[in-house]
């Protein structure tokens, strides 16, 4: 893999981790068009790692309280609403990961296609524009109980279909609850960190299983670049996720979806 290959792939990775656009729509157009290679075990662990710093460090007082408040839960017994959200992030995270534990081998031999990626890129995108349309957007992320965050946890669970949208899914599901656009967008965030330190640490037991060579220099590229893009697109998209709501996304991923699609059948 060259430099410029790391750069983009560490950039789509950035830029659409956390928009409801899919990641794996837009990673796997450059094999599809330029035949590139793919990019490896420990390029995965880095753009991975590159993620993880940039939502934890976004969100860092909000991650520190909520760690505090878990640990106290536990420890002192103490109840608060922080206490109660991080409860319901780890409730949350439960269903990916009996889902991935049961199916990630299915997934990899029989749903990782382009015709799969192209399906659901538009049908979850058509389902994203219809709840949003109709979301009350009343509640806001602490409003969460088991029930929701059990709901949104098999969203997230689903969305180990490629295609789908991890942050698509959730914020789907958020907002058929009545989650406000921004508490919706919050809630995904933080869900994503248990999700992506349990996938990175998957992949780094691999990678070191594995024996795979690795190239340093691809992989610091990787994971600056994805650091710095998955920080700046978390920030601009909570500021403008109020004030244009979800159609510019779900235009996107039709756009790409019967683009995609378009491709496949010129070949």
């Amino acid at each position: 893999m060259s430099h410029f290959e790391a750069f983009a792939l560490a950039l789509i990775q950035g830029l659409t981790e956390f928009l409801p656009i899919s990641s794996s729509a837009h990673l796997i157009l450059p094999s599809q068009i330029f035949g590139w290679a793919d990019q490896g075990l420990a390029f995965d662990v880095a753009v991975h790692l590159g993620t993880l710093a940039a939502v934890v460090l976004y969100f860092r007082k909000e991650v520190t309280a909520l760690l505090g408040a878990w640990f106290g839960s536990i420890f002192n017994g103490r109840r608060c609403g922080e206490a109660k959200l991080a409860w319901m992030i780890v409730l949350a995270t439960i269903p990916a990961c009996v889902f991935g534990f049961f199916m990630k081998d299915i997934i990899e031999l029989y749903l990782r296609s382009a015709w799969v990626i192209a399906a659901t890129t538009i049908i979850f995108g058509l389902l994203l524009w219809w709840v949003d349309r109709r979301a009350t957007q009343q509640d806001d992320e602490y409003q969460a109980n088991w029930k929701s965050s059990l709901f949104i946890g098999l969203a997230q669970a689903a969305a180990m279909i490629p295609g789908t949208s991890r942050s698509g899914a959730t914020m789907t599901a958020a907002l058929h609850l009545g989650f406000t656009r921004e508490a919706a967008a919050r809630f995904s965030f933080l869900m994503s960190i248990p999700v992506i330190v349990l996938a990175g640490s998957y992949l780094g037991m691999k990678l070191v299983t594995s024996g795979a060579p690795i190239e340093f220099g691809g992989l610091g590229i990787g994971l600056a670049v994805s650091f710095v893009s998955a920080y700046a697109c978390i920030h601009v998209f909570l500021k403008l996720v109020t004030r244009l709501g979800m159609l510019p996304f779900v235009i996107y991923r039709l756009l790409l979806g019967v683009g995609l699609i378009a491709f496949l059948l010129s070949q």
